[in-house]
């Protein structure tokens, strides 16, 4: 029986050695390697953050202590630890084992956790509501140097560090978020060295002349602050009221429990800072971190992929790399995600109108529209959940001025695996909501070129081109030339499509066809401005209308469309909208997800067939 095979429960780590410890190490990273081969997910971060794990759980007691990871795809091994082993057996899928935090899941699991740089706020609430409420809890956050990065970690930081309230940060710095750090932030930490035996000295000196010479201890303190703040380089926790620790060796978990316990023991805000390796373990992911931050299935023997085909990503960033070459006006920005953009060979062909910014896309927004008004024509290519978090500088950076920025919006719609957090399902609503945006919505590669370099060079304002994660499907045409285009005409019902769903609806109605029902599919391209009047000279043909879409109900082009036609006073007699809901997703591969959701051929279909019978919506 293995070391792993014994632990039921964090406690059961307290009683190994340090033999036995090490040997769990390992056998920890063989089954990461072995699971995440066979799954998909995040393995980079994981294998860089075993020991990490490891110390933390010999310190707290996570079921009853708050844990906040930042971001939670570094959680493998702290499930693995915490009774979840089984549960890798159908990770990440429809119904199985989620790839993030989630308290749902289990007690261990203190808050959902999928964006960067939240860990701090978050656990600064909870120590908060722990000394409000008189509980007697301990408080932690792991936050990754990447999501250091972001400004709302530095807001967190602000507060927490003169809070006074008891919680400890620790600072897992790798170097990395998904490629190579940069930024200010990242030059700092490259710089912040303090040695260990520092720490203890520290600790020793405390425990020896605080209770039994005070005032000799005040005096001596006070001093060393003096010199260190005249002497010693700025550290800028210090600086923000934290007691600093580090940094250490992120792999020596006696070190790291060390300096854990110490830091809870001072009952005010700590930061311990590590430094792990990004892979550490597995040579394939040491020698190319990057490529095994997001992976599928792969090859455990050599980590290359198992299925390598072009998707979405990629063709945006060759055609964009083609425009910059015919305008030196364009730019291409990113929030920490160059090769998941697909700008990895813009970067290499024009270095200097690439711009990562790290994990910061409100910044990179309102960055786009200083180079906008400036005569550049910026592209910031980000995931639809990441720009979320930007919506104020869409509005108040970009679209008040009208300034021509272009939003590379990739992963709209269903994503899949990465479950809740990670889903598109809310830029319909939010994008064509921002005054002047255009919103473009390709179905195909062809598509997806077209519309960006109708929004990279003839254009005005600000412009988003939606497009899903993965490859291009059944539809490959191009009927973007047009808002609205109708790709097959019929007279019993008006299914009108966008983005991903198109290849769906057009299935739909070959199925329908079959059983003697004649499909119209209207094919929305361009959602904003939305040009509602071939959807309603269809409808006034069918009488019948079924919107499908991989998004949020509220919002989405479902109720805008039926809302525009109202208005025209050209409304159906019958109609179907089908949906994500509220847009809240679980884990699962997006073919288990369209089939659960309604949203592939066969759930279309049956919604059409259900529609002309009158049922109600459900």
């Amino acid at each position: 029986m293995g070391c792993l095979d014994k632990i039921q429960s964090p406690s059961d780590l307290r009683g190994l050695d340090e033999a036995e410890l090490s040997e769990l190490c390992a056998e920890i990273r063989r089954f990461l390697v072995d699971s995440v081969s066979r799954s998909g997910g995040h393995l980079a971060s994981n294998l860089g953050a075993v020991e990490l794990t490891l110390a933390i759980h010999r310190v707290y007691d996570t079921a009853r202590d708050r844990l906040v990871f930042d971001v939670g795809h570094q959680c493998y091994t702290h499930k693995l630890l915490t009774g979840r082993r089984e549960g890798f057996e159908h990770f990440r899928e429809y119904g199985g084992m989620s790839g993030f935090p989630k308290p749902s899941e289990s007690a261990h699991d203190a808050f959902v956790a999928g964006h960067a740089s939240n860990s701090v706020s978050v656990a600064l609430g909870m120590a908060r509501a722990r000394t409000a409420l008189g509980a007697d809890y301990d408080v932690a956050a792991v936050i990754g140097d990447g999501a250091l990065g972001g400004g709302l970690a530095f807001e967190g930081l602000s507060d927490a560090g003169h809070s006074g309230e008891p919680l400890v940060i620790i600072l897992n710095d790798n170097g990395m978020s998904i490629n190579r750090n940069v930024g200010g932030t990242a030059d700092m930490l490259d710089r912040m060295r303090t040695r260990p035996e520092y720490i203890n000295f520290k600790r020793w000196y405390r425990s020896v002349f605080a209770p039994h010479v005070p005032g000799l201890y005040r005096f001596t303190h006070q001093a060393k602050r003096w010199i260190k703040e005249r002497v010693i380089p700025e550290n800028v926790f210090d600086d923000l009221g934290f007691e600093y620790i580090g940094p250490m060796d992120g792999h020596d978990i006696h070190k790291i429990e060390t300096a854990l316990r110490w830091a809870r023991e001072q009952k005010k805000p700590c930061l311990v800072h590590v430094v792990t390796r990004k892979g550490h373990g597995y040579a394939p992911a040491e020698q190319r971190p990057e490529s095994f931050h997001g992976v599928g299935p792969f090859d455990p023997r050599t980590g290359e992929p198992l299925n390598a085909e072009e998707d979405y990503s990629a063709v945006f960033g060759r055609e964009l790399t083609k425009l910059a070459a015919e305008d030196g006006r364009v730019a291409a920005i990113t929030a920490a995600m160059s090769e998941g953009t697909g700008l990895d060979g813009f970067r290499q062909a024009f270095p200097k109108r690439f711009f990562d910014v790290g994990i910061a896309e409100g910044h990179a927004c309102a960055m786009a529209g200083g180079m906008a008004a400036q005569g550049m024509i910026p592209v910031f290519a980000v995931y639809s959940t990441f720009l979320q978090r930007a919506y104020d500088m869409l509005i108040h950076d970009v679209a008040l001025m009208h300034l021509h920025t272009v939003f590379a919006v990739d992963r709209a719609g269903i994503v899949g695996k990465d479950g809740q957090t990670h889903q598109g399902a809310f830029d319909v609503a939010y994008l064509t909501s921002v005054p002047h945006m255009t919103v473009y919505a390709p179905a195909s590669f062809a598509e997806l070129a077209s519309m960006l370099r109708r929004a990279v060079l003839e254009d005005e304002g600000p412009v988003a081109v939606r497009y899903p994660r993965g490859g291009e499907g059944d539809y490959a045409a191009d009927h973007s030339a047009a808002p609205c285009a109708v790709l097959r005409e019929g007279s019993d019902v008006t299914v009108a499509a966008y983005g991903a769903e198109t290849a769906c609806a057009l299935a739909a109605a070959e199925l329908l066809e079959k059983q003697g029902v004649s499909v119209e599919i209207v094919k929305i391209s361009r959602l904003a401005p939305l040009d509602i009047e071939p959807v309603a000279a269809s409808v006034k043909k069918t009488g019948a209308l079924v919107v499908p879409e991989d998004v949020c109900e509220a919002g989405g082009m479902g109720e805008q469309i039926l809302a525009g036609l109202a208005l025209k006073g050209a409304a159906p007699s019958k109609a179907r909208l089908v949906n994500l809901g509220d847009g809240i997703l679980p884990n699962g591969a997006p073919d288990e997800l369209r089939r659960v959701t309604g949203l592939d051929a066969e759930g279309i279909a049956r919604a059409v067939r259900e529609t002309l019978d009158g049922k109600d919506q459900t």
